[in-house]
């Protein structure tokens, strides 16, 4: 049987979880179809023409309603929310998936991307990716690599949002046609027009446009044609016009307040209708200060103590009322290659003859600097002249916003075990598994007793892996060394948790459809070592392929 998953992984078992899901979309999507009809039709009026009253929620609602809509995926058996759930704030909901292979399955269940879902919330404010000259670095995008520039819709997230329904690996469509042909038929049809305009589906699409877009792309029956709806110039414009409709309306619902909505304990405490606990407070001066964390993760605050004068004390207000605890940019921690990525395993024709990862362990995720050389795995660069920095950005993933990465269902109220807890991964390739070793990797991943030239799963007798035992990185080029070696003690790296817990949203009103999990709940074991009962050993590496390290401007010094 044809079974490209990570060893121990059972596909019986993620398809259970797959339709549990699946279950949860249609109970939003019905909450959403409920909403659309009882909105009150915007009247489009004025020059430049606005949807008056009511312009923002139909609009907001369409974008919701196309998030729980599985019928866009060729199999109708997937929608963005698959891999996006509310109750995580919109990042990945099955546990075991988190736990073991990473990436979530697409529609055809035996491929999966390369990397965690990342959440929606607060994406929608990164900027058009950008290379700043003075600082040396780029910020903006989406993506964990930034290939979702915003070059065109000068917006990042509606970009973004235009990439997984016709990612091979995820809703698999195979032209971007086949979403304007199935939102023409969709149910919400005429919110769509009534948000984007009458016309909007006048197109002539072919007879065969719906056993072509009943076929996952990649398929060898198309033989590499990305576009195999026959589409006149004409018609084809207009469907190029309605996808960036699609991208527009996800972003409105994703900056809405129902997804980034700024309600959390510590947007209380900056307007003073919260007082943080002890922890949390201690919490926030380390992140502030001797963690070093607010050098990346902007509070909006005045400068940070210095780490060297830890007793010092920042009183400066707030500069930003809705502080996004991101820089916008890049970094390279330093994460370990993680061997139960599915995407290693990848590396055979599938029954429609698609090879995802040909590489197999020879692929290496060297990140924003993989796109700026339009390599293997990403999307092409659309400015050349970037070019040249990927030596300087090999490695680097995006620096996520800190908000919400602690939000778990109601019923598991923790990220961290004993628990009850919800299993969640973390950072691009999911290597680490709960908040408190996040913050024990920023503090000891550089420590001379702690850090071996392994790989994972190979850590030497006497040692656990993620506790006195960091393998090396995956790419070691271009690391952020402004972490590393933070001196925290055992006690500040769980306060620092405490902190990141007041970053979740619904403390100061309901957060939407957080009721909607019910899957169980994981209790047992310890935060420091949670995970590592599914550790796999990483097999012998080959070279870094051609592919990836082999692209002008070569990495320097060579990956190996």
């Amino acid at each position: 049987m044809y079974n490209p998953y990570p060893p121990g992984i059972l596909p019986g078992d993620i398809d259970s979880e797959l339709a549990r899901v699946l279950a949860e979309v249609d109970v939003i999507e019905g909450r959403a179809i409920t909403k659309w009809q009882s909105l009150k039709p915007p009247i489009k009026t004025g020059q430049p023409p606005i949807l008056s009253k009511f312009g923002t929620e139909a609009v907001e609602t369409l974008g919701e309603l196309m998030n729980y809509d599985k019928n866009i995926s060729p199999e109708k058996n997937q929608a963005c929310a698959s891999c996006h759930m509310p109750y995580v704030a919109f990042s990945g909901p099955i546990p075991s998936v988190n736990l073991t292979m990473i990436a979530y399955p697409g529609t055809v269940h035996f491929r999966a991307g390369k990397r965690t879902a990342q959440r929606y919330t607060y994406a929608p404010f990164f900027p058009v990716l950008q290379y700043n000259d003075e600082q040396g670095l780029f910020f903006g995008g989406n993506f964990w690599d930034s290939r979702a520039t915003g070059y065109l819709l000068r917006n990042p997230d509606a970009h973004q949002a235009q990439g997984p329904p016709v990612d091979t690996q995820e809703m698999g469509n195979p032209d971007t046609a086949c979403i304007t042909y199935k939102l023409s038929q969709a149910v919400y049809r005429p919110l769509f027009e009534e948000v984007w305009g009458k016309g909007s589906f006048d197109i002539n699409f072919p007879t065969d446009t719906a056993e072509i877009c009943a076929t996952p792309g990649g398929a060898s029956k198309f033989g590499g044609n990305t576009t195999p709806v026959n589409l006149s110039e004409v018609d084809r414009v207009r469907s190029d016009e309605v996808y960036n409709h699609w991208g527009q309306s996800l972003d409105a619902y994703e900056q809405s307040v129902g997804v980034s909505a700024f309600s959390s304990k510590f947007d209380a405490f900056l307007k003073g209708k919260y007082t943080l606990t002890a922890d949390e407070k201690a919490g926030y001066d380390l992140f502030r200060g001797k963690g070093n964390c607010n050098s990346c993760h902007l509070d909006g605050r005045s400068t940070a103590p210095a780490p060297t004068a830890p007793t010092s004390e920042d009183t400066g207000v707030a500069a930003l009322a809705n502080p996004l605890f991101t820089c916008f940019g890049s970094a390279n921690e330093g994460l370990p290659l993680n061997p139960s990525n599915a995407f290693y395993y990848q590396t055979t024709p599938d029954s429609f003859g698609f090879t995802a990862n040909p590489l197999g362990f020879g692929y290496r995720d060297l990140g924003l600097g993989t796109f700026l050389r339009s390599g293997f795995g990403t999307w092409p660069s659309p400015n050349d002249t970037w070019r040249r920095h990927a030596p300087t950005s090999d490695g680097q993933m995006q620096v996520s916003s800190a908000r919400n990465v602690a939000m778990t269902p109601a019923s598991c109220p923790t990220t961290e075990a004993p628990g009850p807890y919800f299993q969640k991964e973390f950072f691009h390739n999911g290597y680490i598994k709960s908040l408190k070793q996040l913050v024990h990797f920023y503090n000891t991943r550089d420590v001379k007793e702690f850090a071996f030239d392994v790989t994972s799963g190979h850590c030497p007798a006497g040692t656990i892996e993620r506790v006195n035992c960091w393998p090396k990185p995956e790419v070691p080029n271009n690391l952020d060394m402004t972490t590393g070696n933070l001196g925290l003690t055992d006690q500040e790296e769980d306060q620092i948790v405490k902190f990141l817990e007041t970053l979740t949203d619904g403390f100061t009103r309901p957060y939407p459809n957080l009721d909607t999990f019910t899957g169980s709940c994981k209790t047992g074991g310890s935060a420091k070592t949670q995970g590592n009962e599914s550790l796999i050993p990483t097999p012998p590496l080959p070279p870094c392929a051609s592919a990836v390290c082999g692209l002008f401007p070569y990495p320097n010094p060579p990956i190996p």
